[in-house]
């Protein structure tokens, strides 16, 4: 299928959302006119960041209450759309019928539309790295697009790693069913740990890394995963990686594309970061608590050196798209500031230092 026209018109699930926002601004910037799918557009603490947008002013942006558990909820806002940006997370990712259900009601409602030619799903990388077996990342050490974990293992059932299986049952669903269609296509996105700048207060609690990076403002962090490093991406390269999928030539149904950075910093390296980046603000750096049980941190060298040797790749995205990735010391940054702005956390201090009044 054809990309979508530029300054066309794009549906935007979970805009509300810490990615989906990000979406809704970068298609405005690029004269896109978009309709913003929220859960209540009546919830100011959650939409009115949406609200502020010049776009909001001219009726370039428009917002729209879905639920996606809501069958047809999407008919009359996808009619008329080129294509859509379906970013929000469903509520239940270990109900994999219930996700296929709003995968189904979702498809319907493309079909139904008789304009929408691309659908850019946004899925995760753990569709492409979460293994049961971490040996397995040392049999297949290239994280790459056509990496997928390793789903014979019989303890990869729903209740452990339903996230990443409910993702992967997304992905198919929609590409088996533009095949079908032949009217459109469907593109999948594999965002990485999303970093950068919050824009409304909401969401330092609605993503792990920004909420963990608030932790760590706030004076206390842990080890997360099995020692494994976050792998990241700035939240506004994502949405241009998003957006560059929806306008590109060079991509297929069926397909899909690892958006990150290849950054690979440490939790401790990412605490201590926070001073050398900031140091006017004068943050009182944690120690980081390593709350892991006694026989997981006995193996502590064994996983880093696991993810360590791990070949990460983002070749594909780079090819069919203009996207360039930021270091992650700027995303870092950018994301402190804004929740000292934005959201207005009140951060530990070292003595001698204070905020502005």
């Amino acid at each position: 299928m054809a990309p979508i026209p530029k300054g066309g018109t794009v549906a935007v699930t979970g805009s509300a959302g810490f990615i989906g926002g990000w979406v809704v601004r970068r298609l405005l910037d690029k004269g896109y006119r978009v309709r913003a799918c929220v859960r209540d557009v009546n919830d100011d603490s959650k939409c009115q960041f949406l609200k502020d947008m010049p776009g909001y002013a001219s009726g370039r942006l428009t917002l729209h209450s879905a639920n996606l558990d809501d069958e047809g909820c999407f008919d009359d806002i996808f009619a008329g759309c080129n294509g859509v940006a379906h970013v929000s997370h469903v509520s239940d990712y270990t109900d994999h019928e219930y996700v296929a259900r709003v995968c189904g009601h979702m498809i319907n409602s493309v079909n139904q539309s008789g304009s929408v030619n691309r659908v850019i799903v946004t899925s995760s990388i753990a569709a492409v790295i979460s293994e049961m077996d971490l040996q397995e990342l040392v049999r297949r050490p290239v994280l790459y697009e056509d990496r997928y974990p390793d789903e014979s293992n019989p303890r990869r059932t729903a209740d452990r790693q339903g996230y990443s299986m409910g993702k992967v049952i997304a992905q198919r669903a929609f590409s088996d069913a533009a095949e079908e269609a032949g009217t459109w296509d469907a593109i999948t996105c594999c965002p990485a740990d999303n970093v950068g700048p919050i824009q409304s207060a909401h969401q330092k609690n609605f993503g792990p890394w920004q909420h963990n990076i608030e932790t760590m403002l706030l004076g206390e962090y842990y080890q997360n995963g099995v020692y494994r490093p976050w792998m990241t991406v700035d939240v506004r390269d994502d949405a241009d990686c998003h957006i560059g999928l929806l306008e590109s030539t060079r991509v297929k149904n069926g397909e899909r594309y690892i958006a990150w950075s290849t950054d690979t910093p440490k939790v401790e390296d990412i605490c201590a970061s926070i001073d050398r980046l900031l140091p006017e603000l004068g943050h009182d750096t944690p120690e980081v608590i390593d709350n892991h049980p006694d026989r997981i941190k006995a193996r502590e060298e064994e996983f880093r050196a696991i993810w360590g040797q791990c070949d990460l790749r983002n070749d594909r995205i780079r090819a069919v798209t203009p996207v360039t990735f930021r270091p992650f010391d700027e995303s870092l940054r950018d994301c402190v500031e804004s929740l000292l702005s934005v959201a207005k956390v009140k951060p530990k201090l070292r003595e001698g230092f204070s905020l502005p009044a």
